[in-house]
């Protein structure tokens, strides 16, 4: 009885030497970073890399896009402000009178006229 619990013991042991020498052969293969899963983990990697450093600039852009619209946004609003001030004073001049409609319709006109090039080559 004691042969037979030993060579079951000798054919468990000699299995389990198998099964774990197929296992590191794929294993091996498995991590080979050339060809196997290891490639593709050390791509990926490189790939998160890439995008973490693409994220960063992206934030920076919008931080600052984000503060020159606050800054546009800003200048806007005083814009509006002194127009809304000279709109109300608009609104405190006279009305013309018929004496000053016949001057009304004359208006000065401002001509720009250009410089003459030199005779010469231009």
């Amino acid at each position: 009885m004691e042969l037979i619990a030993d060579a079951m013991l000798a054919a468990g042991a000699f299995g389990a030497a198998v099964y774990c020498y197929v296992l590191s052969r794929r294993l091996a293969r498995f991590a080979t970073l050339e060809t196997g899963m290891g490639g593709a983990i050390a791509v990926l990697s490189a790939q998160v890399d890439d995008l973490t450093r693409a994220l960063g600039r992206a934030q920076e852009t919008a931080a600052s896009s984000g503060a020159q619209l606050a800054d546009l946004t800003r200048r806007a609003e005083a814009a509006a402000a002194r127009l809304e001030v000279l709109v109300a004073s608009l609104h405190d001049l006279p009305e013309p009178d018929a004496a000053d409609a016949d001057t009304g319709d004359r208006r000065m006109r401002f001509v720009r006229r250009r410089g003459t090039r030199a005779e010469g080559g231009e």
